[in-house]
Formats: C-alpha cells, sequence, structure tokens
C-alpha cells in the first residue's frame, strides 16, 4: 500500500481537530448549569366573567326534507328567544349541523330504516351571568331538545394566571432555599423556568327540566381556581 504524503496527513488531522473542536466549545445547557431544581405552585381565586351555552334542537321525521324542515322551524324559535333575551347575533353561533338515518333495532341481522334524525348545535355566549337561568329556562321553552352543558370562562385569563405565575416562582425559591440551607450551600440566580400546560376549562353540566317551570332555573357561576405548575432550576452562587 502506497503512504500518503505528510502534508496529506496534516491536513487531514487538522480537518478532524477543527470538526471536533466546535463541539467541545458548545456551551452547556441550562438544564447542565442548574445545581438545584424544583418544581413550584401557584394558585388564584376568581370569578368568571361570562359564561357559553351548548344548545341545539334535535327532531326526527320520516324523511331527511321532513326532518330538517322541522328542524329549521324549531330553531328559528329558539334563535328568537334569544334574541328577545337580549343575546346579540354575534354571541350566537352554530356549532354543528347533521342528518342521520335512524335504524330500528337489528333483527336477523338486517337493520331497518325508520327515518331519519337532524340536528342543530349552538354555541351561545352570555355576558350577564345574572340572567343565565332565565336564558336556560327561555331555550328550553322554545323547544331546545339539548341546553345541558354550560361553561363559565374568564376574558382575560393570561391576566388571571400572572397572580398564580408569580406565586408559583415564589414557592419554586422558597423550596431552592430550603435545599440549599440544608446542603450548607448559597442558592444563585434563576437558570432556566419552565411551565407546564394549564388545564380545561371548568364546566358545569345540568340535565334539562320540564318545559313548564313555576321558577327560574338557579344557575351559581361561583369561582374558579386556577392553577400553575413550573420547573425552575437555579444556580449555585460562588
Amino acid at each position: 500500500m502506497r503512504a500518503l504524503p505528510g502534508r496529506i496527513l496534516f491536513a487531514a488531522a487538522c480537518a478532524v481537530v477543527c470538526a471536533i473542536a466546535p463541539a467541545r466549545a458548545q456551551a452547556p445547557t441550562p438544564a447542565e448549569e442548574a445545581a438545584i431544581v424544583v418544581g413550584g405552585e401557584g394558585s388564584v381565586t376568581a370569578a368568571p366573567d361570562y359564561a357559553q351555552i351548548r344548545a341545539g334542537v334535535v327532531t326526527k321525521a320520516k324523511t331527511a326534507s321532513e326532518a330538517t324542515d322541522a328542524n329549521a322551524k324549531q330553531m328559528t324559535a329558539v334563535i328568537a328567544a334569544l334574541i328577545n333575551a337580549g343575546i346579540a347575533k354575534t354571541d350566537i353561533q352554530t356549532a354543528q349541523f347533521s342528518v342521520q338515518p335512524v335504524y330500528a333495532a337489528p333483527v336477523s341481522g338486517e337493520q331497518r330504516l325508520t327515518g331519519f334524525s337532524a340536528s342543530n348545535q349552538l354555541t351561545i355566549k352570555v355576558l350577564k351571568l345574572d340572567k343565565l337561568g332565565d336564558i336556560l329556562d327561555r331555550l328550553v321553552a322554545a323547544g331546545a331538545t339539548d341546553a345541558g352543558n354550560v361553561t363559565f370562562l374568564h376574558n382575560d385569563l393570561s391576566k388571571v394566571l400572572d397572580q398564580a405565575r408569580q406565586a408559583a416562582v415564589a414557592d419554586a425559591r422558597r423550596k431552592a432555599e430550603v435545599y440549599a440551607h440544608a446542603a450548607g450551600v448559597n442558592l444563585g440566580a434563576v437558570v432556566f423556568i419552565s411551565e407546564a400546560s394549564g388545564g380545561a376549562a371548568p364546566v358545569f353540566a345540568r340535565a334539562l327540566a320540564a318545559p313548564a317551570m313555576a321558577a327560574a332555573t338557579p344557575i351559581m357561576s361561583g369561582e374558579d381556581t386556577l392553577r400553575v405548575h413550573i420547573t425552575v432550576g437555579f444556580a449555585l452562587a460562588h
């Protein structure tokens, strides 16, 4: 085998060294720099600002056109009741519309078509929470066959959660200081903070009462406890 000239070997060695050097020169990640890593939790209690109602109409008939026609008439009455209750048209949105065949229970392995079902579902934004019970009653009286879910929400959820975030950082620092004191070291600066994703909005659900009701349905919005979970890495003070 023929030996390579010395200049070629030297150039190849330089190329290998130059390729390895940047990898060795890379700065450590924040997780590697952190000497103490703890979790922090913060919570805040706040009353919801508005609510969303999921309501709709389901109708059945022998033909698809009959089912949709009946559904349209019933839904028109429902929407009119909402507008008369003070709900703006911009706060009423169609969430789902479907027409499906209806089959009788199978006999001898065969399905028999008995008719069609039409469903029209709305998402309704209610800004005045004290009117929520009255609006639910109006929906039922107008012909809504599905109005059982109420979700309480916050207009500026991030602003509310910011208070919980501050409490979570304070909680993490308190824990880190306990560990540092127990280990006989001095706590340094924060190296990284990671926030866990939040949970779903609180949901209130109820079953519908009969259309003829003597008193308004009582709905209590209450308060929500919103929580933030974070992970914080601290360096040590030298």
